[in-house]
C-alpha cells in the first residue's frame, strides 16, 4: 500500500474548483471532510449533465429521457456493488444518507423484533443518528439500550463488548470508524463475536467508506449504510446495504410510488428489494453525481487513499502534540484522518473563529457526539480532519494559525 505522492496530490486538489477560491485572503486549507467532503469537477459535470442533457422522471417511461435517465440511475447500483464488493446489485438501496439507512433498518428490521427485555447494543462513541434511532425504538417497545464503554486512549472496551452480548441482545449496531475520535473500531472481530450468537448487526460506515477500501463480503455484516456526501458526491443521497435474505423479509419503510408492484384500495402487493425501500421519485442526479464521485475514488484508489491520510495523520499528530497546552482527545492505536483537540484557555468555537481568518476550515463543536464529549469531560472539541485532496501545506497552515491562538490566548 503507498502513498498518494506529492505532485499526485497537488493535481487531485486541482480537481476541485472550489480549493482553487481564496478564503479570507489566503489560500484555503478545507480540514472538514470528515462532516461533508468537497466535490470534484467530475461529480458536478454528472449531476449538471444529467439536468441539461436527459433528465426525467425514471422507471416506468417508455421515452429515451426516461430511459436514459433509469439507466444512468440503474448503473450506480453497480458501482456501488463493486465498491463495497457487495454480492448482489439487489441489496444496494439507495436513501437520502447514512441517517436514513440506520432508521429504516431501526423501523422496518428490528423495531417488530423487539419487546419488552429485549436489547439493542451500540457504542459510547456513536454519531447521534445511531443513537437517536435505537431510543425511539426501545423506548417504544420496552426494550433496553445498552452502551458499550469507550477507554480512554478512545478506543473501545472490546471485553465489555463481548460480556454485553447476551441471549437478550436482539441487534448491534456500532461505527465502523468514529467521527469524532477518529478510532477504527475492529470490525470484523466485533461482528464475528455477535455470530456466535447469531445477533444480526449493522454497521455505520460514514467513516470508513471515504477513507479505506470496504469489503462487506470480508466484514461479515448484516446492514452496511454510508453518506454520499462524505464520500465526494451530492448531500441528500446514500446506501443502505443490506443482505438479500433480509431485504426480501422485511416489510417498507415508506409507502408510495415506486415501491409498489400492485394497488388496490383492498390490497397492495409490494416490489422486491432494493425498490420496496425508494418510495417515491428519488434525487435521479444525487444518485447519478454519487456515483461519479464513487468512481472517482476507485481511479485514485482506495489503499493509496488511506495510505495517503495515514501519512498525514502521522504528521499532523506529531505537529499538534509539540503545540503547548493543546491536547489531543483520542489517540487510539488504529485511527483515520481526524483529529479532535482541546486548548487551554482558548473555547473551540473561537479557534475555529480565528483559524477561519487565516484560510484554515476545521470543525467545531460536540460532532454530533455529545454523550462521547460528555465521556471525555468536555464540552466541545476543534476537529481537523482529512481528504484525498488534503496536502502537508495544509497542516502546516493549521499549525500555524494555532500558534497565533495559543498567543491571543495565552
Amino acid at each position: 500500500m503507498s502513498a498518494i505522492a506529492n505532485n499526485a496530490v497537488r493535481k487531485i486538489r486541482d480537481d476541485f474548483p472550489i480549493l482553487s477560491k481564496p478564503m479570507n485572503g489566503h489560500r484555503l486549507a478545507f480540514l472538514d471532510s470528515a462532516a461533508s467532503a468537497q466535490k470534484p469537477q467530475v461529480v458536478i459535470d454528472a449531476e449538471r449533465e444529467c439536468y441539461e442533457s436527459y433528465y426525467a422522471n425514471i422507471h416506468r417511461g417508455v421515452y429515451a429521457l426516461s430511459q436514459r435517465s433509469t439507466q444512468a440511475y440503474e448503473a450506480v447500483r453497480g458501482v456501488v456493488k463493486r465498491f463495497i464488493n457487495a454480492a448482489d446489485e439487489r441489496e444496494i438501496v439507495f436513501v437520502r444518507g447514512a441517517t436514513e439507512a440506520i432508521n429504516l433498518v431501526a423501523q422496518s428490521f428490528v423495531r417488530p423484533t423487539l419487546g419488552p427485555g429485549d436489547e439493542v447494543l451500540i457504542t459510547g462513541m456513536e454519531h447521534h443518528a445511531n443513537i437517536v434511532p435505537w431510543q425511539m425504538i426501545t423506548e417504544a417497545t420496552g426494550a433496553k439500550l445498552v452502551v458499550v464503554p469507550v477507554n480512554d486512549d478512545g478506543t473501545l472496551d472490546v471485553d465489555a463488548y463481548r460480556e454485553r452480548l447476551n441471549s437478550r441482545t436482539r441487534f448491534v449496531s456500532f461505527v465502523h470508524v468514529s467521527n469524532t475520535l477518529g478510532t477504527v473500531n475492529p470490525a470484523e472481530e466485533m461482528i464475528a463475536l455477535a455470530k456466535e450468537r447469531s445477533i444480526p448487526v449493522m454497521l455505520d460506515g460514514a467513516q470508513s467508506a471515504p477513507h479505506m477500501p470496504v469489503d462487506i463480503q470480508a466484514l461479515g455484516a448484516d446492514f452496511y449504510c454510508f453518506s454520499g456526501h462524505k464520500t465526494y458526491g451530492p448531500s441528500g443521497v446514500g446506501v443502505l446495504w443490506g443482505r438479500l435474505e433480509l431485504l426480501e423479509a422485511m416489510p417498507p419503510y415508506q409507502g408510495g410510488g415506486d415501491m409498489i408492484r400492485t394497488v388496490s384500495f383492498e390490497k397492495t402487493e409490494y416490489a422486491e428489494p432494493p425498490q420496496r425501500f425508494e418510495a417515491g421519485t428519488p434525487n435521479i442526479a444525487g444518485v447519478i453525481g454519487m456515483g461519479a464521485g464513487l468512481e472517482y475514488l476507485e481511479n485514485v484508489g482506495m489503499a493509496e487513499v488511506a495510505a495517503h491520510e495515514q501519512t498525514l495523520l502521522s504528521y499532523a499528530t506529531a505537529q499538534l502534540e509539540a503545540l503547548p497546552e493543546l491536547s489531543i482527545v483520542g489517540t487510539a492505536p488504529h485511527k483515520t484522518g481526524v483529529i479532535s483537540f482541546v486548548m487551554e484557555n482558548a473555547h473551540p468555537h473561537d479557534i475555529g473563529t480565528i483559524l477561519d481568518m487565516d484560510g484554515v476550515a476545521v470543525r467545531t463543536g460536540h460532532h454530533c457526539t455529545q454523550p462521547l464529549m460528555e465521556r471525555f469531560g468536555v464540552p466541545a472539541t476543534a476537529r481537523a480532519s482529512f481528504g484525498v485532496y488534503t496536502e502537508q501545506e495544509d497542516i502546516d497552515a493549521l499549525v500555524s494559525s494555532l500558534k497565533r491562538v495559543r498567543k491571543m490566548f495565552a
